[in-house]
């Protein structure tokens, strides 16, 4: 279980890089890293508008393996409810209370 964990966090970083690169790839407004890679040139290997269809592809996919790994650790992380969860450890058993005695009356003649 913990194998199959650890592929799933590894997958999951990798998704979130290339996410990142992906969004930061693409065309906007101002100049962009999508520029200085020649995005907007229609000379490019995708062609005049390939080159945004192709991006936008590869970042929802990319979107959907990230978000699906993140549930997928969620599932496999999962614990039966009633657990103190990471200060399970850390917290001493707790101890009975002693018993009250109530205090004299003042004032009181005995």
């Amino acid at each position: 279980m913990e194998f199959l964990k650890l592929i799933v966090q590894i997958v999951n970083v990798l998704s979130a890089v290339v996410l990142i690169v992906l969004v930061l790839m693409q065309h906007g407004k101002g100049a962009d890293m999508g520029a200085a890679f020649g995005s907007g040139a229609s000379g490019s290997l995708f062609g005049a508008a390939g080159s945004a269809n192709f991006l936008s592809r590869a970042t929802a996919i990319s979107a959907l393996v990230f978000f699906s790994t993140c549930m997928g650790l969620v599932a496999l992380d999962a614990k039966k409810p009633g657990g103190l969860g990471v200060m399970e450890s850390h917290v001493a058993p707790a101890k009975p209370a002693a018993p009250s005695v109530a205090p004299k009356p003042t004032g009181i003649p005995e």
